[in-house]
């Protein structure tokens, strides 16, 4: 009993989780003018993967990913002028729209990304 009552919880926690899966079109306002950035998401479970693309940074994995409910968290290495910086991003979705904060080096930029 106490197996079925854990299993129907995890797939009533599933079923409320959003839709993270598929790729999201972020765009956001950095130092030097708008930054447009591809997210490539895959969830398994609580487990978030994929990759992520910018004409600044170039194509990066993404790493220690994870969802809970509406809420994701995950990093990625960029290379930025020769050097290899962790970026780590924290977020909520809401729907088919995804707002996010990346934050590098004491400097935080907020996305807002739109499921295609």
């Amino acid at each position: 009993m106490k197996r079925l009552i854990c299993v129907l919880f995890v797939l009533a926690a599933a079923a409320f989780a959003a839709d993270i899966n598929g790729t999201w079109k972020g765009t956001a306002e950095g130092p030097q003018g708008a930054i447009e950035r591809t997210f490539v998401f895959k969830t398994d479970g609580a487990k978030l993967t994929g990759e992520t693309n910018s004409s600044f940074t170039g194509k990066s994995t993404i790493t220690d990913g994870k969802v809970d409910g509406d809420n994701l968290s995950f990093t990625i290495t960029a290379n930025i002028q020769g050097n290899d910086v962790k970026i780590s991003y924290k977020g909520k979705v809401t729907g088919n729209e995804m707002h996010l904060t990346s934050d590098f080096g004491g400097q935080s930029i907020e996305w807002v990304a739109k499921k295609q």
